[in-house]
């Protein structure tokens, strides 16, 4: 008798990618957000009545913003209001995705150092509510490791350190055989979101007085998804673009959303200066001034020390903003200068009696590096492994829901 595929839902802060294992991108991705209807009775809402059915979920939620109050479930990676993210998932399966969830198993995703308890509640309602076959709940960033299995240079192993890059914040996991290791995660406050304003201020010290108002932050945004990329070097960079402006200067070609009316950008030192701030976090802030490259090298010289290797050798990249032309490279030889140096000064305060072994750093870029979670996902839920690891109903009816607050890591499939 044959299955039906597994759903597969990851949600994020920003956005949630869902649809059905074995597909290489997600069916729906959509934003977190859910509108409900404003009333006046918060009690009346509460009781589930005909009310409570009139509610949007992502793009339709923000359409409908003048008469349904958005909310955002989903705050820095966690579920904030349970009961809101209960009805966001219930139209994503029965309007999205349009499936009976008692006929199929389900894998969700979950952040690093997620509470025992949010895993207990996400199998209460998946179980309770939806009467699913089964669930796992998978970590993104191991995930993300599964999904640089497609690259060239890439090994299919479960240890590597994971750059996961959105629109709001950029975290640097480490993970072992499977098995994050948590006090070593390290986070920057710098992502998409701030590229784009940091795109946008420029245009506006240029003077690019032909944009809108209303569309300054969509056409930054756009800019930096179209034209960006990153420099080996910002100063030889500037001295490109001055010598010959006709090669490396862009026009951006734009429509204004309330007019209708055409309107020309000049793209210039935006292109490289955007990326440039995980290099240089100076350029936009002085809150946070290490670079992206000394806190991967941080990450990993602060887990245990037989481990490193295996870290440096397989650095792999997630989310939208690490999708930057020539990101990975420029990257890896930041990372290569840090690692060279310290093992450089190893051997000279040894009197250069001892050689050391060099260490392999390799930064992977892939394809599918967007929804690098969801695909990785993707590939885990395709394996007899997902089957034998999940949590079925009857385990969920024998045990309870505290059969979640561990679930067991896929062993390495190569």
């Amino acid at each position: 008798m044959s299955r039906l595929p597994p759903v597969i839902i990851d949600n994020g802060t920003g956005y949630t990618k869902m649809g059905f294992a074995g597909n290489t991108d997600p069916q729906f991705v959509i934003p977190t957000a859910i509108g409900l209807r404003n009333s006046r009775s918060r009690n009346i809402a509460n009781r589930r009545g005909i009310e409570d059915l009139d509610f949007h979920i992502g793009y339709e939620a923000l359409e409908n913003s003048g008469s349904h109050g958005v909310s955002y479930p989903i705050r820095h990676g966690q579920i904030d209001n349970w009961d809101h993210m209960e009805r966001y998932w219930e139209q994503s399966i029965f309007k999205y995705l349009r499936c009976e969830p008692e006929d199929h198993y389900f894998l969700l995703t979950e952040p690093p150092l997620n509470a025992p308890e949010n895993r207990e509640q996400m199998a209460e309602i998946f179980f309770e509510s939806f009467n699913i076959k089964g669930l796992y709940i998978a970590v993104q960033a191991v995930m993300a490791l599964a999904a640089s299995w497609t690259a060239k240079n890439s090994q299919q192993v479960l240890t590597g350190t994971v750059i996961d890059s959105g629109d709001g914040v950029t975290h640097v996991i480490p993970v072992y055989e499977g098995y994050v290791l948590g006090s070593s995660i390290k986070h920057i406050p710098i992502a998409g979101s701030n590229i784009t304003r940091f795109v946008q201020q420029l245009l506006r010290d240029h003077g690019e007085t032909s944009i809108p108002p209303e569309d300054s932050f969509e056409t930054a945004r756009t800019i930096k998804e179209k034209y960006s990329y990153v420099s080996h070097d910002m100063g030889r960079e500037f001295l490109k673009y001055d010598a010959d402006p006709v090669k490396y200067f862009k026009q951006h070609n734009a429509v204004n959303s309330v007019t209708g009316k055409p309107y020309t950008v000049d793209v210039g030192y935006e292109r490289f200066l955007g990326p440039e701030v995980f290099f240089n976090p100076e350029l936009v802030t002085s809150d946070f001034l290490t670079p992206l490259p000394d806190v991967v090298d941080t990450c990993i010289q602060s887990s245990p020390i037989d481990t490193r290797r295996g870290l440096y050798k397989n650095i792999v990249l997630s989310g939208g903003s690490t999708m930057f032309k020539d990101f990975n490279k420029r990257l890896q030889r930041d990372i290569k200068r840090i690692v060279d140096a310290r093992v450089r000064k190893s051997e000279e305060l040894s009197g250069n009696s001892m050689h050391a072994q060099p260490i392999d750093v390799n930064v992977i870029s892939h394809k599918k590096q967007r929804n690098a979670v969801w695909f990785g996902a993707s590939i885990m839920a395709c394996t007899d492994q997902f089957y034998n690891f999940s949590h079925t109903k009857a385990e969920y009816e024998e045990y309870g829901p505290g059969i979640c607050r561990h679930n067991r890591i896929f062993e390495m499939l190569g």
